[in-house]
C-alpha cells in the first residue's frame, strides 16, 4: 500500500472531526439565532392559511406576536412599526410539533444499565445543546420534545421537556415550568432478554413478574421514605428541638415526588398484559401514570388506558422488529382515540422527528380521524401529555409562539417546512439554509485540501530525514450491527 496514502487517510479522519467543529462554526454562525439576529421586539406572520387546531382553520389570516406570545389571531392584523413581517401567502401556519418520546440533546450514553432501579439519575444534567439533531428536528417543525432516559431499567432515570432552542446553551433548553418527569420500562428490555451489558453479570430482573415486583419493591421503600420524612416534619411542626433528620435518599426522592403528584411517569411498554399491571400497580399505591410510551397493544386495553386518566403515546406504523411488537397495528392511533385516550405520535428515533407531520397523517388512512384529530397527535395531545398545554400546542392568544410554516398543507406527503419559530423567534429558515450550503461545501473542500498537502509534506519531510512514515494501526473488527438502539437496546 502507498504509505503516502495511508498518512493522507489519518489526516483525512481528523480533518471529519474537524469540521464538526471548524466547519460546524460556520454553520453555527449561519444557522443559530442571536438577539442581533431577531432584534424585532414584535413580528406580524401575514395572509397565511392557519390550522388552529382548537378552532379550525382560518384562510388567509394573520398572527401577530409580541414578547414571544400570540398577540392576536385574525384578518387585516396592523403590524407595530417597529415588526417583523413574514408574508406567509400561499404557505400554512400550524402549532409547533411536540415530540413526547425523544432522545436528542442527550450528552453521553442514555441509559444507566448497571441497575435495574436509576432513578437517581437525571437527564438534565447531561443535555447537550451543541447535538445536530436539534437543527435537523427544527428543519421537521418540532419545536419542543420530552427527553427520556432509554429502557434498560424497570424505573430509569429523571426526564426533561425541553424546546429546541438551537443556539442557546444547555441551561436555556428547558422548558420553563414543564413539570419533570421519570422513565419506567416494561417487558423485554429492562429483563434484558434481547440485551446484555458487556463484561457484567446478569441482573435482576430477568422475568415480566420480576419488573413488576421491582418497581412495587421500590415504590414500597419510597412509602416508607416519605412517611419517615413526614413525621419528622410533624415534629418540627411541632416544635421539638435537637432533632436528626432522617438521612437523604436521592433514589428515592424522585418516586416520593411521584407519590405527590410532582412527577410524571413515562412508561415504555408494549403488550397488553404488562399495560394493566402497571395501571394496577400505580392505583396500588395512589399514582398515575402520565403516559404509556409506544404501547402497541393499547387498542386491546383502550377502554382500561382511558379510565386510568393516562396518555398513550405510540409509533404510526412500526411493528414486528421484535417479539412483543409482533401484534402492534396501524390503526392503534385512532382506536385508542375512538375510545377517550389522549393519544400522539413520537419519534423516539432523530430522523423520525423531522417528519412527525406525516406519521400523524397516517391516523387518517389507518384509522379515519379527522384532519384536526391527526394534528393534534402531535401538537395539543403531546402538550397535554406533558402538561404544557396552557403553553402550547394549539394557536391562540396568549400561548407561545412557538410556530411553523410550510408550504403546503403539514399533513401533505410534499409538505416542506420554511420556517420555525420559537418563543417568537425564527429558529429555522430553510431560505437562508440553502444559501449557506454553498460557503458550507466551499469551505469543507479547502479545509481537505490542506489536509491532503499537510500529509503530503509531512511524508516527504520524514522521508528527506530517512524515517518511515507511520502506518495506520490496524483497526478492531467492527461488531456486527444489533438491533436499532436509540434507548441502548431501546424499541
Amino acid at each position: 500500500m502507498n504509505r503516502r496514502r495511508v498518512n493522507f487517510g489519518i489526516a483525512v479522519v481528523a480533518l471529519l472531526c474537524l469540521l464538526t467543529g471548524a466547519s460546524g462554526a460556520a454553520r453555527e454562525k449561519e444557522a443559530k439565532p442571536s438577539a442581533a439576529a431577531n432584534p424585532a421586539p414584535a413580528l406580524l406572520i401575514r395572509n397565511a392559511t392557519i390550522l388552529t387546531v382548537t378552532h379550525g382553520t382560518l384562510e388567509k389570516a394573520d398572527i401577530l406576536i409580541k414578547d414571544g406570545k400570540i398577540a392576536a389571531v385574525g384578518s387585516g392584523l396592523k403590524a407595530p412599526a417597529d415588526a417583523q413581517v413574514i408574508d406567509a401567502s400561499g404557505q400554512f401556519v400550524m402549532p409547533g410539533i411536540i415530540d413526547c418520546h425523544s432522545h436528542i440533546a442527550v450528552d453521553g450514553d442514555v441509559n444507566e444499565g448497571s441497575v435495574s432501579v436509576s432513578s437517581m439519575v437525571n437527564i438534565a444534567d447531561v443535555l447537550n445543546s451543541d447535538d445536530p439533531a436539534i437543527y435537523r428536528d427544527l428543519a421537521g417543525g418540532v419545536t419542543a420534545a420530552n427527553i427520556l432516559h432509554g429502557s434498560a431499567n424497570s424505573i430509569g432515570g429523571q426526564t426533561v421537556v425541553i424546546k429546541l432552542r438551537w443556539g442557546q446553551p444547555a441551561a436555556k433548553l428547558p422548558f420553563e415550568g414543564a413539570l419533570p418527569g421519570i422513565k419506567f420500562a416494561l417487558g423485554e428490555n429492562p429483563k434484558r432478554s434481547n440485551f446484555r451489558a458487556s463484561g457484567m453479570p446478569d441482573r435482576y430482573p430477568a422475568t415480566r413478574l420480576g419488573v413488576e415486583e421491582t418497581i412495587r419493591g421500590a415504590f414500597t421503600e419510597a412509602r416508607d421514605y416519605k412517611k419517615t420524612w413526614d413525621d419528622y416534619s410533624k415534629r418540627v411542626a411541632a416544635g421539638e428541638k435537637n432533632l436528626i433528620p432522617p438521612r437523604r435518599d436521592l433514589k428515592l426522592e424522585p418516586l416520593v415526588e411521584v407519590l405527590e403528584g410532582k412527577r410524571y411517569v413515562h412508561a415504555h411498554c408494549y403488550r397488553e398484559d404488562e399495560i394493566l399491571m402497571l395501571l394496577r400497580v400505580a392505583k396500588e399505591f395512589g399514582f398515575r401514570v402520565q403516559t404509556l410510551q409506544h404501547v402497541l397493544e393499547g387498542y386491546k386495553v383502550a377502554d382500561e388506558i382511558a379510565a386510568a386518566g393516562t396518555g398513550a403515546s405510540t409509533f404510526s406504523d412500526w411493528w414486528a422488529y421484535k417479539l412483543e411488537a409482533y401484534e402492534a397495528i396501524p390503526y392503534n392511533a385512532a382506536l385508542m382515540t375512538r375510545r377517550g385516550v389522549v393519544v400522539s405520535v413520537n419519534s423516539d428515533d432523530a430522523a423520525e422527528a423531522t417528519h412527525l407531520n406525516q406519521e400523524a397523517a397516517k391516523s387518517m388512512r389507518y384509522g379515519g380521524l379527522t384532519h384536526d384529530e391527526a394534528l393534534k397527535l402531535v401538537t395539543l395531545n403531546p402538550a397535554i401529555q406533558l402538561g404544557i398545554e396552557k403553553r402550547v400546542g394549539s394557536i391562540e392568544v396568549g400561548k407561545d409562539a412557538d410556530l411553523v410554516i410550510y408550504n403546503r398543507d403539514p399533513l401533505s406527503a410534499y409538505a416542506v417546512v420554511q420556517k420555525t419559530l420559537i418563543d417568537g423567534r425564527v429558529y429555522f429558515d430553510r431560505e437562508k439554509d440553502l444559501a449557506g450550503r454553498a460557503a458550507l461545501e466551499q469551505e469543507k473542500k479547502e479545509l481537505l485540501e490542506k489536509a491532503k498537502k499537510n500529509a503530503e509534506k509531512k511524508a516527504d519531510e520524514k522521508k528527506a530525514e530517512g524515517k518511515k512514515p507511520e502506518e495506520k494501526k490496524p483497526e478492531e473488527k467492527a461488531k456486527p450491527p444489533q438491533e436499532r438502539t436509540d434507548e441502548g437496546g431501546a424499541r
